[in-house]
């Protein structure tokens, strides 16, 4: 398993504090796959940019798929925009691969058949491991659980992390949620605002 599904399956929990949005896990997942390319060689960071590495395709599907979408281009893309690229609907599409692997189940909420339905982890080894590694403390997970807010605060802080370009990452991630959860801020107001003008005085 990927860092990325460790953390779609911890943001899946049906017991988190809070529900985490599509856009924020997108935008994380982004961010993790980018840190497990970084861990493999795939990709070099050079301050805020990252340019792709020499070694092939992860094996992992959506990893390989996030490797082969790297812009091959110069100058070498930022890491701001990565994950706003790569992000665009990406929990929708693991979790997709999740419930295609069997990751994933779907339950009815409420005591009639009919009710609506919910994802959620299936109690699998996978599951287990992920688990495990936030129990654990595991450096990169818990910066990325964190900026999520999963656990009822969202910190920018990167615990224990000791990698330079990990961190950068993990704060560009933290740098996107929050500009994300200012344009939800803001759509709000403005909406508000067209409402209470419809109403008049």
């Amino acid at each position: 398993m990927t860092t990325a599904k460790d953390l779609f399956l911890i943001a899946m929990d049906p017991r988190p504090d809070r529900a985490v949005g599509q856009g924020d896990l997108s935008l994380a997942l982004a961010g993790a796959e980018l840190i497990d390319l970084i861990g493999a060689g795939a990709v070099t960071v050079d301050g805020d940019r990252i340019a792709p590495g020499g070694p092939p395709a992860p094996e992992d599907r959506l990893l390989g798929e996030a490797a082969a979408g790297l812009a091959r281009q110069a100058p070498p893309e930022r890491i701001e925009d990565w994950l706003w690229r790569r992000g665009r609907d990406l929990a929708a599409t693991y979790q997709a691969a999740l419930e295609e692997d069997g990751e994933l189940t779907r339950k009815r909420s409420g005591r009639l058949s009919f009710g609506s339905e919910r994802v959620e982890p299936a109690d699998t080894p996978a599951r287990r491991r992920a688990a495990a590694r936030r129990e654990e403390g595991e450096p990169v997970l818990t910066a990325l659980v964190s900026v999520l807010g999963v656990d009822g605060e969202e910190s920018g802080d990167e615990p224990g992390l000791d990698d330079e370009a990990v961190t950068t990452v993990v704060a560009a991630v933290h740098d996107a949620v929050m500009e994300l959860e200012a344009v939800r801020q803001r759509r709000t107001i403005e909406n508000a605002a067209f409402a209470n003008l419809w109403r008049g005085p």
